[in-house]
Parts: structure tokens; sequence; C-alpha cells
């Protein structure tokens, strides 16, 4: 089965820290982009960072540049996104996406290719104040 599952969301104080994982089951991350986005109610979903295929490099929007970093354990098929120094502006429901590319985009519209993208449920992240 092609899945790919978010974890690791939840309540969180301002100034903290959260580790969320993206993790994908039959098929591997090796061929793909990998993106995060946010969506927040009433908002359009923003692109938060993404991981290239070609050369591992990264982009970040400018949001969420300096304090967060997306990267690759250990297990392939694992891609994270650490977030510091939280704020209120970030909680949102937070997707990973996987497309069948060299290199990633924070655009939604990047992942939605019917045969090679995928995209998780979400995972919520809430900051209070």
């Amino acid at each position: 089965e092609v899945q790919l599952v978010e974890s690791g969301g939840g309540l969180v104080q301002a100034g903290g820290s959260l580790r969320l994982s993206c993790a994908a089951s039959g098929f591997s991350f090796d061929d793909y982009a990998i993106g995060w986005f946010r969506q927040a109610p009433g908002k359009e979903r923003e692109g938060v960072s993404c991981i290239s295929k070609s050369d591992g490099s990264t982009d970040y929007a400018d949001s969420v540049k300096g304090r967060f970093t997306i990267s690759s354990g250990y297990g392939k098929n694992t891609v994270y996104l650490h977030m510091n120094t939280l704020n209120p502006e970030d909680t949102a429901v937070y997707y990973c996406a996987a497309v069948l590319r060299w290199e990633c985009s924070l655009g939604a519209d990047f992942y939605s290719d019917r045969e090679s993208a995928y995209w998780g449920q979400g995972t919520q992240v809430t900051v209070s104040s």
C-alpha cells in the first residue's frame, strides 16, 4: 500500500520546539522531492520547507527560515521537520508531500501529479502564547 504519514504534532508553548516526521510506505523517498506545508483555518496552504533529490538542497519559507530545519534520518523513507522557537503564528495543520522530481518546490501545485505525487493526512501543531 502506498502511504505517507505525518506524526509528531501536538501542543507546545511559544518558544518551544517540536519535531515532525514524514514516513513513507509502499514507495521509497530515494526518487522523490519532499515538501512540508501547513494550513491554518481560513488561510491558504503555505509551503514551509522542502528537500531535493538531486543534491539534497533545501528551501525554506521566509517565515520559518532560521527556526525550522528539514532533514533525512537514518531511515531513507523518513524526513523530519525540526521546529524551534515556535510562535502562535506557526499554529496549523502540517502536511508532507512527495513527488517524483529532481528538485523540490514550496508551491503546493508542484505536488499535484496524480501518478507520482503523494500527500499525508496532516498533523496538528498548536502553539500557545
